[in-house]
């Protein structure tokens, strides 16, 4: 399949960067990711921990208390610089305002990766290593807009996104799927600007179950016949399912989403949710952490992918309700594949 070619040919890329796995029993780095509960980034850690120990780098990890912390990154970053890290992992929970405390990583000589979620902007960062999150949005909105057939035209769609401060990774995943259901965004770089009818609204979900279930409670009392959901993640999406049943309304409504953990893969495959856009964590850390031993032990910096200004670390659409003229894997496929 395209996205495991893709997905393969980064780690040669890497491995002909180095031509032998680099060992660096006297380098550390740092991994900070927005939470350490979410089941993503818990496989982000997965990865970077495996890596580290096969390579002799000593790795310490950081996370926000919950998604949006930005100040617990800042403290991160700044204890990373303090103890000689020589590369920082991080996922980032509020893009804009975390550049100056990379800048000043950077200029003490740290290599700063980010993982998953560009900075803003995305040069910021010495690289990126990230799913195509435009890509992921597409993905999930041309499935849904093929799903629906005819119907798409007079879709009533729910937008659950992150959060107010509207990182990167939340403008691209919520663009991309309007974009792939044939909907004018307006200004592609934010979310919540588009005045086609379909939309009845955005709330934020925090990236969690809780938020996710408020959220949609919310959208369906301003537009009871909602019947497409739009997530930012599986978490809130599992939320906006729960708000759904509980209104009696989980019937005949497409729930679309991102991530394609084995959690949310399970709830494609038992109909909770239609379609959802799979990413690789765990190889997104484990690339970081071999590029910083490679930084260390020479000062190569990783190139992106070939015509794209970030590493892409692949997507796949997980459905078992395949659409036409969209690519997908299905959930005995996705569920081999979950977060590897």
């Amino acid at each position: 399949m395209k996205f495991k070619a893709q997905a393969l040919w980064g780690v040669a890329t890497l491995a002909l960067m180095s031509a032998a796995p680099v060992m660096a029993q006297d380098v550390s780095a740092c991994l900070i990711t927005k939470t350490d509960t979410n089941p993503f980034f818990v496989k982000m850690k997965e990865g970077a921990e495996a890596k580290a120990a096969e390579l002799g780098v000593t790795l310490k990890s950081y996370a926000g208390k919950v998604d949006g912390d930005h100040e617990s990154q800042v403290a991160a970053v700044e204890a990373c610089v303090a103890d000689g890290a020589k590369g920082i992992l991080i996922a980032a929970s509020d893009t804009k305002a975390i550049v100056d405390s990379v800048k000043a990583a950077r200029d003490a000589g740290v290599l700063v990766i980010a993982l998953d979620t560009p900075l803003d902007p995305i040069d910021s960062a010495d690289a990126t290593f990230a799913t195509d999150n435009f890509k992921a949005g597409l993905l999930i909105g041309q499935w849904a807009k093929a799903s629906l057939g005819d119907a798409a035209a007079t879709a009533k769609i729910a937008m659950l996104d992150l959060s107010i401060s509207q990182p990167s990774v939340d403008v691209l995943r919520d663009q991309g799927f309007l974009t792939g259901m044939g909907i004018d965004t307006v200004d592609i770089n934010k979310w919540g600007d588009e005045t086609d009818p379909r939309i009845v609204g955005n709330e934020v979900t925090a990236g969690n179950e809780e938020g996710g279930l408020k959220a949609m409670e919310a959208l369906l009392a301003k537009d009871p016949e909602i019947n497409v959901v739009y997530t930012i993640n599986e978490p809130s999406a599992a939320g906006a399912y729960e708000a759904l049943k509980a209104a009696g309304k989980e019937s005949g409504v497409l729930i679309v989403s991102v991530d394609g953990g084995c959690p949310g893969v399970a709830d494609v495959k038992d109909g909770v949710i239609g379609a959802t856009s799979q990413q690789y964590p765990l190889l997104m850390a484990s690339l970081g952490v071999e590029a910083i031993a490679k930084f260390a032990a020479d000062g190569t910096k990783p190139a992106p992918t070939e015509g794209k200004d970030f590493f892409d670390t692949g997507v796949a659409l997980i459905t078992d309700k395949p659409a036409e003229g969209v690519e997908s894997i299905d959930t005995a496929k996705g569920l081999e594949l979950c977060w590897g």
